[in-house]
């Protein structure tokens, strides 16, 4: 997908603040506030923008744990892996999953309210499934760095 450097400068700004006027993003990026809302428009047809989510502080809504999972299927047939991703997606802990390379097969981010529900999700989700060979949790101490911000800027070599 080709993306011209307004593009790139509109897309860095309204993934910081989906909220952005139109005026305010012209100012910024130096088009006119029409223009950048065909951009815009036009961007999210062509599936560039994928979504404009709000991020909400877990605590607020009482997840106050959250842990990084790595898990190791049974065996990595496509059927296997398949029925994985097609859970994962049912389950609303989990926030986000990656099917990643190395010692694991998934990595998965996910909060619960307490450390006895995590044991209840556990129980539910890895346990009970026979294609899970192992897991390994990691809670989380500090949330430092949050956010899905792509660097979009337009490189010198571009």
């Amino acid at each position: 997908m080709e993306l011209d450097a307004f593009d790139r400068k509109i897309l860095a700004q309204v993934q910081r603040d989906a909220r952005i006027t139109a005026a305010q993003l012209a100012t910024r990026v130096g088009l006119s506030p029409s223009a950048c809302h065909r951009r815009l428009q036009a961007l999210r047809e062509r599936g560039v923008i994928q979504a404009e989510v709000a991020l909400i502080d877990p605590r607020a809504v009482g997840r106050r744990i959250t842990m990084v999972v790595t898990v190791t299927l049974e065996r990595e047939h496509s059927d296997v892996v398949s029925d994985f991703k097609r859970a994962v997606r049912d389950m609303a802990e989990i926030q986000q999953c990656y099917y990643v390379t190395g010692q694991a097969d998934f990595v998965l981010v996910l909060t619960a309210r307490s450390m006895e529900a995590y044991d209840a999700f556990v129980e539910r989700f890895l346990f009970s499934n026979r294609n899970v060979r192992r897991f390994e949790t990691m809670v989380v101490m500090d949330r430092v760095k949050v956010g899905f911000d792509l660097p979009v800027e337009a490189l010198a070599a571009d």
